[in-house]
């Protein structure tokens, strides 16, 4: 199995890939992989490893002309305590693109990177454990 077998690869096209860099490792403990900048650059957190493709990278390149625009599409981290990685990243001086919202599932809000490409922080509702039966 080869490296890029071990991971699910999401490519964000971005218009500074030194600044997304920065961005993932600084704030959301991705670690950089490899760079190319200022074409390409690969972090890594976990199984998911983000490829952010500059306007000269290959990637980038090959979108056509009518989807240069954002999608609707995200990639979405799990959290412990979403109430302290909020607070954290606002110190950090991090704007959100979404208020907190709640649901059955858990709670999750929206924040950009630099080239406005969204990441959804969620902290999995707390479910008690099952009760044995006899």
């Amino acid at each position: 199995m080869t490296t890029f077998d071990q991971h699910a690869s999401v490519r964000y096209l971005v218009d500074d890939v030194q600044a997304a860099v920065d961005f993932y490792t600084t704030h959301l403990g991705f670690t950089l992989n490899s760079s190319a900048a200022p074409a390409f650059a690969d972090v890594v957190r976990g199984p998911l490893r983000l490829l952010l493709s500059g306007p000269a990278s290959s990637g980038a390149r090959a979108t056509p002309d009518d989807a240069t625009s954002p999608g609707r599409n995200r990639i979405h981290l799990v959290v412990e305590d979403l109430d302290d990685e909020i607070d954290r990243l606002r110190g950090a001086g991090l704007r959100f693109r979404s208020e907190l919202v709640s649901g059955p599932g858990g709670r999750q809000i929206l924040l950009a990177d630099p080239a406005g490409n969204l990441i959804e922080l969620f902290q999995p509702a707390h479910t008690s454990p099952a009760t044995p039966t006899t």
